[in-house]
């Protein structure tokens, strides 16, 4: 080959410029109000259809049954496990494996919400076939009314037109937001209508954060003959035995009726050090009407009152109490073992 005939090498292509931070930033300003538009129209947009969804989800006997294909399949997943974490019995199938056997994980006595942003995918036929068969109520969540999935529907809840935050509108952005939202309406209002507590949240969440803060004090408390109590008039000789072992560095006084009238804490040994404390009673040293807790009460409650308020000093033990009678004690150990504290 004639080495005039080669060509020279080609000049290394300059990279693509990166947006500058503040370029970015507009990009995402424009994204998040581009979605918050389809937000509020989505709010406007709601209408009775909405309330006859949540009338028949609210009735399902057994699970409801979110399915969707792609992105919309994502948030499907994410609204299944809102819905079973905030008390509505409830699972993801996915429409492809539906048609090669998990159609048989649907029963007549649930309901399924099906998402499709166009509302003809393809996939979700067979599950749509299947629930029309068999009279399984369908909720539709589609951008398309008139379509394939809103026809079929028992209720469709049509997602307002708004504009995608691509730059191209292909991009799944502001439809699959309006989904997810609509998905968490949907998941509150059954909370709401069920009365769902924070008591039956922490059924479902016993672990993480959310379920240590909502251990209640009656979870940790130490009860009957772990508690350190005497009756009012006990010599003080006879409360540090109580007190020693039980190894909460306090002792509770009980008067009349059982009531907890008083504490004998470390601090109160202290401040009242003489030759004579032996001899003395407890009602002598005591520090009367102690703070206590409910045995409901949550555990971070339990915490705040140990850490104090205004002029009040830290406290490591406390008093469960029930009627003014002492029930429990919890020490500062069990709210750490527990992660609350």
């Amino acid at each position: 080959m004639n080495a005039q005939t080669l060509a020279a090498p080609a000049e290394p292509t300059a990279p693509a410029p990166i947006a500058s931070a503040t370029g970015s930033r507009d990009i995402a300003r424009r994204v998040l109000a581009t979605e918050v538009a389809g937000l509020e129209a989505l709010a406007r947009a709601l209408d009775e259809g909405f309330d006859r969804a949540i009338e028949r989800l609210a009735a399902v006997k057994g699970r409801v049954i979110v399915t969707g294909m792609g992105k919309s399949g994502h948030v499907a997943r994410k609204i299944a496990a809102t819905l079973a974490s905030t008390g509505t019995p409830a699972l993801f199938v996915h429409p492809g494996e539906a048609s090669h056997g998990d159609l048989g994980m649907i029963a007549g006595d649930d309901a399924i919400i099906a998402l499709s942003n166009s509302g003809a995918t393809p996939e979700l036929n067979d599950l749509v076939d299947y629930a029309k068969r068999f009279a399984i109520p369908l909720i539709a969540i589609t951008r398309r009314a008139g379509s394939m999935l809103a026809d079929a529907a028992d209720v469709a809840l049509d997602l307002p037109d708004s504009a995608e935050a691509c730059p191209m509108g292909l991009a799944p952005t502001t439809s699959t937001t309006m989904m997810m939202v609509l998905g968490d309406a949907i998941a509150i209002a059954l909370l709401e209508r069920r009365g769902f507590t924070a008591a039956d949240f922490h059924v479902f969440h016993p672990g993480g954060q959310l379920g240590r803060k909502l251990l209640h004090v009656g979870d940790l408390m130490h009860r009957g003959e772990e508690l350190p109590l005497v009756g009012a008039g006990t010599r003080m000789a006879d409360a540090l035995l109580a007190m020693t072992a039980k190894r909460f560095g306090c002792v509770g006084v009980i008067g009349g009726g059982g009531r907890l009238i008083g504490i004998v804490t470390d601090g109160d040994l202290r401040r009242h050090m003489s030759p004579g404390l032996l001899d003395s009673t407890v009602n002598a040293i005591m520090t009367p009407s102690p703070r206590t807790v409910r045995t409901r009460a949550l555990a971070g409650e339990a915490l705040g009152v140990m850490n104090g308020r205004a002029n009040q000093s830290p406290i490591t033990s406390l008093f469960v109490v029930e009627d003014g009678r002492p029930v429990g004690i919890v020490h500062i150990h069990d709210l750490l073992r527990a992660g609350v504290a």
